[in-house]
């Protein structure tokens, strides 16, 4: 039994890494692409939240470059070097997506600590945060340019 959990775990050390940054691609990409064909199922909750802050553009060319920002993430987190990058746009993406529990609870909770079907879609964001730590605990330390 041993020796079958010691080669599970060395199985999922190697694989974890990989498929941390393949199912954020797959997750942002897919749901970006959604936006931008006007496809998304998400697309009412994000104009709610944009009507209630400030909407600074046209929600239809909003929704289509927040569906190619999402996208971008997705790609960066499968480009090896730029993880960093994909982490940063992640963290922006994460503030505008938790906003709804703040700023529209009518439409993400039905009680306290009760959430509506659309704030367990935002809740489970903290896995996509959970996964993007998992990413940057396996990233090396930058150089510094006095270092050189």
């Amino acid at each position: 039994m041993e020796a079958i959990d010691l080669k599970l775990i060395t199985f999922f050390k190697k694989v974890s890494l990989p498929a941390a940054r393949v199912s954020l691609f797959i997750i942002f990409f897919w749901f970006g692409l959604l936006k931008v064909l006007g496809l998304s199922p998400a697309s009412q909750l994000v104009q709610n939240l944009f009507e209630s802050t400030i909407p600074i553009m046209s929600f239809d060319l909003f929704i289509i470059l927040f569906g190619i920002f999402e996208c971008l993430i997705g790609v960066l987190f499968v480009v090896k070097g730029v993880e960093r990058v994909a982490i940063f746009l992640l963290f922006i993406h994460m503030v505008m997506t938790l906003g709804p529990l703040i700023l529209l609870t009518e439409e993400t909770w039905q009680s306290f600590l009760v959430p509506t079907l659309e704030g367990q879609y935002i809740i489970k964001n903290l896995v996509i945060i959970a996964s993007a730590i998992g990413i940057a605990s396996h990233l090396h330390p930058m150089k510094s340019t006095l270092d050189k």
